[in-house]
């Protein structure tokens, strides 16, 4: 089979093969959390299984799914991006966010 692709393309998508064994490598910011309506919801990006849910902040499953990701090991950034995101979005209610995670002990560990 012919390519018409060069060798520094072909290298470079089986270099990029070769990582997808479980190992994370994510260039650049990585974003957990894309605040929707007034961040009474959000998209909430999960590393651990590719999957991006979209769920109400107040909710038992934006709970769940932020345990996930701090179990993994996440839970430093996340809760930085709670932080900036309550700086950047004052009256959004990502302060009360934090306080419910915290009282659920989501970031203990």
């Amino acid at each position: 089979m012919a390519s018409n692709t060069s060798k520094t393309a072909r290298a470079s998508v089986r270099a990029g093969q070769a990582g997808q064994g479980g190992a994370l490598s994510v260039l650049g910011e990585f974003k957990y959390l894309i605040p929707l309506n007034g961040g009474k919801h959000a998209y909430v990006r999960n590393l651990t299984n590719g999957k991006t849910a979209h769920l109400r902040t107040d909710s038992d499953a934006f709970v769940e799914e932020i345990r996930v990701l701090a179990t993994a090991g996440h839970a430093a950034k996340i809760r930085a991006e709670i932080n900036n995101l309550a700086a950047t979005h004052p009256g959004d209610g990502w302060e009360a966010t934090e306080k419910r995670l915290v009282a659920a002990g989501v970031f203990e560990g």
